[in-house]
């Protein structure tokens, strides 16, 4: 009998790729930490050095304090960055709360399944862990292993009727300005009298090879 994989298997996620801004990322491998600094500079987008196709991935993660509004901390799946129908699914942390996540998905660029999750937390007081579990027919978002979405197929029935992402993805994570998305409706608007903001992830795990 063939065996069948263990989607859900995971493992360190040992190296990473800086798409923009270098200077203001740090990878620290022996503390298993990256450190991602939003200055006068601008902010830092690193990713995985490759892609997969499912399985489960997280990473503890504390995002910067002060008054962050403005800012767009995130932790998400996307096909390589290019034209607009990447298929894509996120933890997006929005300065002007820190209180809350938001939780998304592309399919061929369709999006537009944003939720806003009361953490009951301030993201940016300690390290809290954040899990994607990415399967062919289901998707599941979890903080600290409690799920806050997508329990089951039933859950994401609407959703399901547009498709899923399919097409293989890397790990990314970044800190940019999102002051002007929407008016500053989105994220609030930028106000910067706190820099440098940092943003830490630590312990990030991907699927196995």
């Amino acid at each position: 009998m063939e065996k069948v994989p263990d989607l859900h298997k995971t493992e360190e996620l040992s190296a990473i790729a800086v798409d923009y801004c270098p200077e203001v990322c740090q990878h620290f491998p022996e503390q298993r930490e990256i450190s991602v600094t939003f200055d006068e500079r601008g902010g830092a987008r690193w990713r995985s050095t490759r892609r997969f196709s499912s399985g489960t991935f997280s990473a503890k993660i504390k995002t910067p304090s002060g008054n962050t509004s403005g800012l767009n901390s995130s932790f998400y799946l996307s096909t390589l960055e290019g034209p607009r129908d990447q298929d894509e699914i996120d933890f997006e942390f929005l300065g002007k709360d820190k209180g809350t996540v938001q939780t998304n998905f592309y399919t061929h660029g369709t999006g537009g399944r944003e939720v806003i999750h009361d953490l009951g937390f301030d993201s940016s007081q300690e390290f809290h862990e954040y899990t994607i579990k990415w399967e062919p027919d289901r998707i599941e978002w979890l903080v600290d292993g409690k799920s806050i979405r997508g329990a089951g197929e039933e859950a994401l029935k609407e959703e399901e009727d547009e498709g899923f992402p399919t097409r293989p993805c890397f790990l990314y994570a970044s800190v940019w300005n999102a002051g002007e998305v929407n008016e500053g409706l989105w994220a609030g608007p930028y106000i910067g009298c706190d820099v440098p903001y940092v943003c830490v992830y630590k312990d990030v795990f991907v699927p196995c090879h």
